[in-house]
């Protein structure tokens, strides 16, 4: 066990672990998916000829296989080991998402898009689900809050290194992804798999399962992940490109180094979790973060420039910080370790859902609903910054009566 007088934050980290690195890596190809290719949305546009509307489904359609296989996964990964599934799931994602590169028609490309999300459906979540069996006490809350850091570092630099690419040629976004082959054959000589409690039989499997997903804890858990996804990948990693190019004029590269705010200031305050965690509990962190989130939006909506815009989302980028390892913890607290990968399906599956509703329910209502989709998008922004401001306020005054 971890002696209680030792330093807190990364002085806990166990830096000689190869299964931390592999859990990292992990994180990594996860959140690649999306942020890398978010700059370069505008240019997909005019390179397949469709609407706003249709472009979200770059997105949609990466992202719609974690909510149906997820759970799937979280099963054989808690009855046959971590490694057989993680491995795998890696090439898959490597393979598909470079084939997007030498796509000829936006059919092909929302077919391997749907591809690479099946290998990307469970990266985050095996990675979360292993820093649960390996670790535990304050050494979890500081490896959990240094993964949260790597993630938002990495969704920092992929919007940047995705703007960068964008602009050489639309498709070099997507040949970057087989790096993810790379990293599976690290997780082939580095990953060792951890000792776990037997699993016990389908049948009895799922029943536990169901019972954990109907508790009142887990339903709140799993409604402040679809709220944040939805309107994280909604407003701000399709919506926010699309008006950044159509109001402000600019180009994928510029377009990259603002969005890399969220992930900056994400990534800062992730890192600080361990301490955070001795400040508040778990649901009201989430809390706090829902409140930065709406403010984060309405700063968004009410800037006059680009520079604004980025300062803007640095706020924003602070409650996604918080929420995300608040969340992450609350889950792998909740059950025993031999049901563990099946809730982080759940958990998965639920923030896939809105990963997936977000791009097209943002974009379809925006060209739908009003005369513009430019207008459409202001609008938006600015109703889901109240929307989140005030739920964060209510949620966090009622934990703390």
């Amino acid at each position: 066990m971890l002696d209680l007088d030792e330093d807190r934050g990364l002085a806990l980290v166990p830096w000689r672990s190869s299964t931390l690195y592999v859990v990292l890596a992990c994180s990594l190809m996860g959140v690649m998916g999306v942020s890398l290719v978010s700059p370069a949305l505008p240019d997909l546009r005019s390179v397949f000829g469709v609407s706003d509307a249709r472009i979200g489904l770059v997105i949609t359609a990466y992202t719609l296989p974690g909510v149906v296989v997820t759970p799937f996964v979280g099963l054989v990964a808690d009855r046959f080991g971590r490694r057989r599934v993680v491995i795998p799931l890696l090439f898959l994602f490597a393979v598909a998402g470079t084939g997007v590169a030498f796509a000829r028609t936006f059919t092909e490309v929302v077919a391997l898009r749907l591809l690479q999300g099946v290998g990307a459906s469970a990266l985050v979540t095996l990675a979360v689900t292993l820093i649960g069996d390996v670790y535990d006490g304050r050494r979890r809350d500081a490896v959990m809050g240094l993964n949260g850091s790597t993630v938002g570092t990495g969704a920092a630099f992929y919007p940047l290194l995705g703007g960068v690419l964008a602009g050489i040629r639309w498709n070099a976004p997507f040949l970057f992804f087989g790096v993810g082959a790379l990293v599976g054959l690290l997780a082939l000589v580095a990953l060792t798999e951890p000792t776990r409690t037997p699993a016990t039989d389908v049948r009895t499997y799922l029943a536990r399962l169901r019972t954990v997903a109907v508790l009142p804890r887990a339903l709140a858990i799993f409604a402040a992940l679809f709220a944040a996804f939805f309107i994280f990948y909604g407003a701000v990693l399709t919506v926010l490109p699309l008006l950044l190019s159509d109001a402000f004029g600019l180009g994928a590269g510029r377009i990259g180094a603002t969005l890399a705010a969220v992930a900056a200031a994400s990534a800062a305050v992730s890192s600080q979790y361990g301490r955070l965690a001795e400040w508040r509990s778990p649901p009201e962190l989430v809390a706090l973060g829902f409140v930065a989130y709406g403010v984060g939006l309405l700063a968004v909506r009410l800037s006059p420039s680009p520079l604004a815009v980025g300062a803007s989302l640095l706020v924003f980028g602070v409650g996604f910080g918080v929420v995300m390892p608040s969340v992450d913890t609350a889950v792998v607290t909740l059950v025993d370790d031999d049901l563990r990968a099946g809730v982080m399906g759940m958990r998965t599956s639920v923030l896939r859902l809105g990963q997936t509703l977000g791009p097209v329910g943002f974009t379809a209502t925006a060209g739908v609903a009003f005369d513009s989709p430019l207008r459409g998008y202001r609008v938006l922004l600015l109703a889901a910054g109240v929307a989140a401001a005030l739920a964060g306020t209510g949620i966090y005054l009622s934990l703390r009566r």
